[in-house]
């Protein structure tokens, strides 16, 4: 069964290092990747009231300017990543970001979101940045990769999986996460971080359910106690050079008042490695 990627473009150096790095980490497995463009038009905004029509001058020049973009891309895949599993299509369309995620995802089948994190520094109708985060929090049909433009690939070998062991596991929450660690032969690293270090009992249960839903790829569980959730994590994470971070993406985890603020704003904004969020 072909894995269907979804990798939006700006056209940017980051959007481009975006989809390397989805080709590279799918490298051995047949892939059907859709690259989606959404195009702005110059005379109108969001703030207008009048939407361009298909048809209209403005509107085809926009759109003939994201095809061309497209077909460079295309031009320069095949010589760089021609690779027979891989099959590639495009999509420029007019639209919200959120919109055009949406009805790609349900119309395409889509099982994976992969993104750069900026996006074409100070240039108008930029699509990355705080909507990379913005996606990982509305995006709740399949997991976002997240991939910081600095970030080149090689193969993961450990993959970072913080939690607060507060709510249960479901295997199908993590068999995505399951999935990259076998693909690759990574290691999964359990991380815990908090003031104090003890679990209660509802905790310890929900240790214990991890490590069964673990039991078929190589892991390990950690604690750290530091007050900051985030610094907790990129300190793990720099000291032992690992590759990801992978978290679940649960409201009331992320977005309720066990943190001062969202962790997935806190390591979307400042990501050294790719993070990957499932849902």
């Amino acid at each position: 069964m072909d894995k269907r990627i979804l990798v939006p473009t700006d056209f940017s150096k980051n959007a481009l290092n975006a989809v390397r790095y989805a080709l590279d980490l799918y490298k051995k497995q047949n892939c059907e990747f859709y690259f989606l463009n959404i195009f702005r038009v110059d005379s109108y905004t969001t703030d207008t009231l009048i939407i361009p029509e298909p048809g209209s001058a403005p509107y085809e020049a926009a759109k003939t300017k994201s095809e061309e973009s497209f077909s460079k891309l295309l031009d320069m895949l095949k010589l760089h990543h021609d690779n027979p599993k891989h099959t590639y299509h495009t999509i420029s369309t007019y639209n919200f970001l959120s919109e055009a995620f949406k009805q790609t995802i349900s119309k395409k089948d889509i099982d994976l979101v992969v993104m750069g994190t900026q996006g074409a520094t100070g240039a108008r109708g930029v699509i990355f940045g705080s909507n990379t985060v913005n996606a990982m929090e509305k995006i709740r049909e399949c997991p976002v990769l997240a991939v910081p433009e600095d970030v080149r690939f090689s193969t993961p070998q450990e993959i970072v999986f913080p939690t607060d062991y507060k709510s249960a596991f479901k295997r199908r929450e993590l068999s995505y996460l399951i999935e990259v660690a076998k693909m690759h032969d990574a290691a999964i690293r359990v991380l815990y971080v908090a003031k104090n270090p003890d679990l209660n009992d509802n905790q310890e249960n929900n240790k214990q359910l991890l490590e069964d839903i673990l039991e078929s790829v190589d892991h390990s569980f950690h604690t750290l106690t530091e007050k900051d959730v985030s610094d907790g994590i990129t300190s793990f994470v720099e000291s032992r050079n690992s590759d990801m971070i992978a978290f679940i993406n649960r409201k009331h985890f992320f977005f309720g008042n066990v943190f001062s603020k969202p962790l997935v704003k806190e390591i979307g904004y400042d990501a050294t490695v790719p993070v990957l969020a499932l849902h």
